[in-house]
């Protein structure tokens, strides 16, 4: 199901795989440099459903207007808060996780707290940007108060699974699964001990079990 979401940039675009009898919703937000149709996120709207969680993919105004450079964090923050109503309407009161995928997983930290997030699923939090690690965003994906995922590549440019295990040590509140092999986009080369269907039932099964005691 395809539903418009107005917001005061422009219309956004939310894609809903209902499940027959949901538990609870994941709604997804997409990166800087991609969208809705990234392997991580076509994955979890194909498979949860199964397992009784809605998905619902946000396609942000700037995307839906045809612009391939996103505007900066505070403006992809507007889309997603404005979006949040239509959201619970459509969750019709159960549990709202929030997540996303590289700057998706920032816009859903960010904005855990004032949506009322049950909690927080990251897919390849950007942690710095590549060769930066001294630009840490630690503190955004610190600052939901509820439980939060990620799950994350250890070949990963913009911070490795390790780099978090080491930046979140002092976070019980933050779980942190290494894909290995992985890259930023969850690609893994042909040496990799998980090959991509392998990414995709360790995503899916992560993150079914991450919701069911968390939501």
């Amino acid at each position: 199901m395809e539903r418009t979401a107005p917001t005061s940039l422009g219309p956004g675009r939310l894609i809903v795989n209902h499940a027959p009898e949901p538990m609870a919703v994941l709604w997804l937000g997409h990166s800087a440099g991609g969208g809705i149709e990234a392997f991580d996120l076509a994955t979890l709207s194909d498979a949860l459903p199964a397992h009784g969680i809605t998905v619902v993919r946000h396609e942000q105004p700037w995307r839906v207007a045809g612009r391939t450079v996103a505007p900066r964090p505070a403006v992809l923050d507007i889309g997603w808060l404005e979006t949040a109503p239509l959201v619970a309407e459509l969750a019709g009161g159960l549990p709202v996780v929030a997540g996303g995928r590289s700057a998706g997983a920032r816009v859903a930290c960010r904005t855990a707290n004032a949506i009322g997030a049950a909690s927080v699923v990251c897919l390849a939090f950007p942690l710095h940007p590549p060769g930066r690690p001294e630009k840490s965003r630690v503190d955004e994906l610190l600052s939901p108060t509820t439980p939060v995922l990620v799950m994350q590549g250890d070949r990963d440019t913009f911070g490795t699974a390790q780099e978090l295990v080491n930046a979140t040590a002092n976070a019980p509140g933050v779980r942190v699964i290494p894909v290995p092999g992985a890259d930023h986009g969850m690609k893994v080369p042909a040496s990799s001990p998980l090959r991509r269907k392998g990414v995709a039932e360790l995503v899916t099964t992560s993150v079914v079990d991450f919701i069911r005691g968390s939501a």
